[in-house]
């Protein structure tokens, strides 16, 4: 039998990665203005579904704060390049340190609990941060918001409209690329052992505290990465882009796609951030029900997602006698 070259098969995820991102960038130059600024908001919904499908669906963690770091991220960079007037390099490492910190802060002591606790500390967090952000007075430009802005130049770089979309792409690559790699390590059969049984996964070595905080702080730092490359996708931000309402919808999307696969997260969030596109011009402002009830159905009737189905197709086709 041929053995398979080692080369090859890790030059194949490369090569995959590497057309996706010509895909998803090149769409972004066939594209109007509207349309790319709509385009870009839905790559940084799949990537922050991305990365609450890890910590949800593979970790088994429920959390409402993705959106509060998300918000971190967004603001800590505005604040560091036009307040404090960092450079953005170090503004963006500033913003990440900050993520990380805050990320400990509810991780270590709440990942310690049983049941829930994580979702009500997490789902208080969300609140408090809106809090923080409505009255941070100018620091945080109040229930406004902070606006008027522009990118710097990065090294000589200007990036605007498809450029910039080419950017988000990349990072929507990069996360899904990490958190495979993650998923098929040592740590993804961790993270998916505490979330089946944390009893058991604890007798076969794992820590399982450890594994949590590593998990919870790793895609809150994704998420407030994605923050701050959103902080220039409309050059404002404000307290409603970071409402807990959002959170719950980043929680739909991983369960309506399929939880714990990375395809499933890709596609509900897709077809969640578009539904109401798609609605409004049929219902009206009856839109907001039907998205609902089309959730909620697609939930009942598939409880594994979306992916489900595809998983019932495949299988089917793999199943019937060849012709």
């Amino acid at each position: 039998m041929k053995s398979e070259n080692p080369l090859a098969l890790r030059a194949t995820p490369l090569i995959r990665g590497a057309g996706a991102f010509i895909v998803l960038a090149g769409a972004a130059f066939f594209m109007g203005d509207y349309h790319n600024d709509v385009y870009r908001k839905l790559l940084l919904w799949v990537t922050l579904a991305l990365g609450y499908n890890f910590l949800f669906g593979v970790c088994g963690q429920v959390a409402f704060s993705h959106f509060a770091f998300y918000g971190i991220g967004a603001y800590s960079i505005v604040i560091f390049l036009f307040q404090l007037h960092l450079p953005f390099p170090l503004a963006a490492i500033c913003g990440i340190a900050l993520c990380i910190a805050f990320a400990l802060a509810v991780a270590i002591p709440s990942t310690r609990l049983e049941g829930f606790y994580l979702a009500l500390v997490t789902l208080a967090l969300g609140q408090l941060f809106i809090v923080v952000l409505n009255e941070g007075g100018t620091v945080t430009g109040g229930t406004g918001g902070i606006a008027n802005y522009r990118l710097p130049e990065i090294y000589g770089l200007r990036l605007r409209g498809p450029w910039y979309t080419a950017v988000i792409a990349l990072l929507v690559v990069a996360t899904y690329a990490v958190l495979v790699r993650l998923d098929r390590s040592w740590f993804g059969r961790a993270c998916r052992a505490v979330r089946d049984n944390p009893e058991a996964a604890a007798a076969m070595g794992v820590d399982v505290a450890r594994t949590k905080v590593i998990a919870f702080t790793l895609t809150s730092v994704l998420a407030g990465i994605g923050g701050m490359v959103y902080a220039f996708v409309d050059n404002t931000v404000n307290p409603p882009i970071f409402g807990i309402e959002n959170a719950f919808l980043l929680l739909f999307m991983v369960i309506v796609g399929g939880a714990g696969r990375h395809a499933g997260a890709v596609i509900g969030a897709v077809l969640l951030f578009l539904l109401p596109f798609w609605l409004s011009p049929l219902v009206g402002h009856h839109h907001a029900l039907v998205f609902g009830v089309l959730v909620v159905a697609a939930i009942l009737l598939e409880p594994r997602g979306l992916i489900g189905i595809y998983d019932r197709v495949a299988d089917r086709y793999k199943g019937s006698p060849s012709r």
